[in-house]
């Protein structure tokens, strides 16, 4: 027995499911960790990594309709290829209480086509979450999409109802979303609405920000991309920014543009992290003359080849931020070396994979353990 009982609901939502594969909806980037359908008949349930853990969400659209011409989207305006469904506020929320009721969905994922104007189309998803949040009383997890040119007060009751919200900018500069979608004002649809963003937490508003770049379209670079990314964490609170690898869709002004490719978007999540968490400047990262990363090796990898090779880092010493430059090390083994070094030496790489470090050899070339180049011994296997 099918849990959504009316099968035109069921069939809209299968429709809906296919048109959101390329938002960002998990922690993950998708290049490593690509967001599964659970096994079980009902569409747009989708198994991702959320802030509150690991949830089958439900991830939808309003509608399928859209009065903004986007060149590489799947449901731009005049695109004959694409079903065009809409949902009213209760008939989708009705259809995720049954869902989540059900066990079968414990999240949601709502975005939106735009039909009469941005503001109608925000009030459509508020609707649909104030019916879900009050009537059915559901306080799990919520992440919205926000519309180009939503009002303050639209984004301040998306933040309310929340836990996440998209504003996704799509170019990473001015001219790059030009190029991608004429019909969108970079600064004054989209930037300002993560200024807004950033104000509404400031004053207690939880929810957290994200954004998504479309990669390799328009001739976008790494640089570009990776600096708009460092300005959004570090001027306006970004929790993160998703790159997704252009491909192109049939029936589209972009159909005969080649692919982008899946490890340059790895690259960029790589890089991103390094950034958001690891506390690098982007004038740091190693890029080539073309302006982008390569594809051939961990960036993290290269900058230590270029700088430490000559130069090892001595564990014994290190700050917390020096260690963390090293390749195979991240937070949890800074933590854990610098809480070692506090009541013996580490001298070997043994010591440190008996600190859960799973693969020291990575370091090796880096690194000096008590003022000696570690000896590394090959496995037999």
């Amino acid at each position: 027995m099918n849990i959504i009982s009316n099968p035109n609901t069921l069939e809209k939502l299968k429709i809906a499911s296919d048109s959101t594969d390329f938002e960002p909806v998990g922690d993950q980037p998708q290049v490593e960790h690509a967001p599964k359908r659970l096994a079980h008949d009902l569409p747009c349930i989708t198994n991702v990594s959320t802030p509150t853990g690991a949830k089958p969400v439900m991830k939808t659209m309003m509608t399928t309709a859209c009065e903004r011409n986007c060149y590489y989207c799947p449901f731009r305006a005049g695109r004959g290829k694409t079903q065009r469904i809409t949902f009213k506020p209760d008939e989708m929320a009705a259809s995720f209480d049954q869902l989540q009721r059900a066990k079968i969905a414990d999240g949601l994922f709502l975005s939106s086509g735009i039909i009469k104007g941005s503001v109608t189309t925000q009030d459509k998803i508020l609707d649909t979450v104030e019916i879900i949040r009050r009537r059915y009383q559901y306080r799990g997890y919520v992440h919205l999409k926000i519309m180009p040119g939503a009002e303050y007060d639209q984004l301040y009751r998306a933040m309310q109802l929340a836990d996440r919200v998209s504003i996704n900018l799509e170019g990473a500069t001015e001219d790059r979303l030009a190029a991608l979608a004429p019909k969108k004002n970079f600064n004054e649809e989209l930037l300002q609405r993560l200024a807004w963003a950033h104000q509404i937490r400031q004053s207690g508003v939880r929810a957290s920000t994200v954004t998504q770049f479309v990669v390799g379209a328009v001739g976008d670079t790494d640089v570009e991309l990776l600096s708009t990314s460092e300005r959004l964490y570090r001027q306006m609170g970004l929790t993160r920014a998703y790159f997704s690898a252009f491909h192109p869709i049939v029936d589209t002004p972009f159909e005969n543009l080649p692919s982008a490719l899946p490890t340059r978007e790895f690259r960029l999540y790589q890089s991103s992290f390094l950034l958001r968490d690891y506390g690098w400047n982007v004038e740091e990262l190693p890029f080539e003359q073309t302006g982008n990363l390569r594809l051939d090796i961990d960036p993290k990898r290269a900058w230590a080849e270029a700088h430490l090779t000559h130069a090892p880092i001595e564990l014994m010493l290190a700050s917390r931020e020096e260690l963390m430059r090293i390749p195979g090390f991240g937070p949890k083994a800074a933590e854990s070396i610098m809480k070692a070094r506090r009541s013996g030496h580490l001298t070997e790489l043994s010591h440190l994979r008996a600190l859960g470090i799973r693969a020291p050899e990575q370091a090796a070339p880096f690194i000096l353990l008590d003022g000696h180049k570690p000896a590394v011994q090959l496995s037999l296997f």
